[in-house]
């Protein structure tokens, strides 16, 4: 089986408001779980569960120090979502522009 099969999908692991959270907490730390899991009010298996979406979506990685897993981010699956938010972003201006527009010609009469 290709191990991009394995993978999670980067917009269904972001698509968790806890996921997304522990990727904000990981922006600029590296954590060990039990560090983690103080910050949610969910069991250090919820938060195992959503890491391990995190790492097969390729979001995260971990690194073993001691006795512990420690997680950090790792942002370039992102722009994947970036690329993708920057295709609609056309779409976006043209309708500012039509708005600004009709906003000026209201404004003449």
């Amino acid at each position: 089986m290709d191990s991009s099969q394995d993978r999670h999908d980067v917009f269904q692991a972001i698509g968790d408001p806890t996921r997304r959270k522990l990727l904000q907490l990981l922006a600029n730390n590296e954590l060990p779980i039990s560090e983690i899991t103080k910050q949610f009010p969910i069991s250090r298996t919820a938060i195992n569960k959503h890491l391990k979406v995190l790492l097969d979506a390729g979001l995260v990685s971990n690194q073993r120090v001691g006795r512990e897993n420690r997680y950090k981010l790792n942002p370039q699956p992102l722009t994947e979502i970036k690329d993708w938010l920057i295709f609609f972003e056309q779409y976006w201006d043209e309708k500012l522009l039509a708005l600004k527009e009709f906003v000026e010609k209201n404004q003449d009469n």
